[in-house]
Formats: C-alpha cells, structure tokens, sequence
C-alpha cells in the first residue's frame, strides 16, 4: 500500500479561542463536527474533511515533530486571501517559485506553526 494523500494535521493550543479564530478567520476553513472527544478542542474542514484538528487543555507528550519546518495547503483566490489577512493585521511574506509560478504566503499561526500557501499562478 501506498500514501494516497494527507488526512489532518493536529496541532496542540494553549490558546483554543485564538486558533479557532486564527483557522476560521484568516484562513477561511469552517470549523465543523467533531467526536465527543474527553478534552476541548475543535476540527477545521476543507470540503467534506477534517484537515486540522485543535487539541486543547493538555501538554504535548513524549516526542515532538520538532524538525517539521513548516505545513503546506492548497489554496485559491490570491488577492482575495491578501486582503483578509492584511484587514486582520496577519503578517507575511510571499515568494514564487521559479520556473512553475506557483505563488506562496508565508505565516505562522498563533501557536507558531509556519504554513505556507500555494496559489496556482492563474488563480
């Protein structure tokens, strides 16, 4: 068997509110059903899947994905998203990637995790 694609990212928060916002507000996912899970958290769809998951109200454990540089997404609409993140005082910076045109944005999230997303270059 082989990867057919990523399922989630989860990410542990001292601050749920301040995510929440963060991954509904400035990225634009929609927060939506989750199990009844014993602790606090929420889950962020794109589509019909869960593609973060927020864990709330405990400590990470054991190892850590320290050497994990930073998470990709997809993402559309470019000057749409540079005007919600710059109405939100988000900050950033944008590359292209030689050769494909693909246009990237550079952030951290509140819990300084480093995304980056890539817009086709027509869109």
């Amino acid at each position: 068997m082989s990867v057919v694609g990523l399922d989630h990212f989860t990410i542990i928060t001292a601050d749920l509110r301040a995510t929440r916002e963060f991954y509904a507000d400035v990225l634009g996912l929609m927060e939506g059903p989750r199990p009844p899970f014993d602790f606090p958290g929420a889950w962020f769809y794109c589509g019909d899947r869960p593609i973060v998951h927020v864990i709330a109200g405990r400590e990470p454990k054991g190892l850590t994905t320290g050497p994990v540089d930073h998470i990709a997404l997809r993402a559309g609409r470019f000057d749409d998203f540079l005007a919600r993140i710059e109405a939100r005082g988000v900050a950033y910076r944008q590359k292209i990637v030689p050769l494909l045109g693909t246009r990237q944005v550079f952030m951290t999230d509140p819990n300084g995790i480093r995304l980056e997303l890539n817009f086709d270059p027509a869109g």
